[in-house]
């Protein structure tokens, strides 16, 4: 079995992960009907989102750290993604695809 490893990353792939993450949280709104209690929840998990993607963005990846620039647009993802699986985004349709829902 022929086995092709990939063990970098490459600008390339670094500036896909960004932008799909992105193109997400441009794509994404809280809820309206959802209790003041899970609003506060959603907003807290955005912000997260929101702040590892700005320093994946700008701050790892201006420094050429790409591992954890990696890294950190992931986790902005993973808060996206909890986010949208607790029932607290309306989400576009234009950007559905780049979410674990259903």
């Amino acid at each position: 079995m022929n086995v092709k490893i990939i063990n970098q990353i490459t600008e390339e792939k670094l500036k896909k992960y960004l932008s799909i993450t992105e193109r997400a949280l441009k794509g994404i709104k809280i809820k309206k009907d959802i209790s003041i209690e899970n609003k506060k929840k959603a907003e807290d998990m955005l912000d997260m989102a929101s702040r590892y993607f700005s320093d994946a963005n700008f701050y790892y990846k201006e420094k050429n750290d790409y591992v954890t620039s990696f890294a950190s647009v992931n986790y902005a993802h993973a808060w996206l993604d909890s986010c949208a699986r607790l029932g607290f985004l309306d989400i576009d349709d234009d950007v559905r695809e780049f979410f674990v829902v259903d």
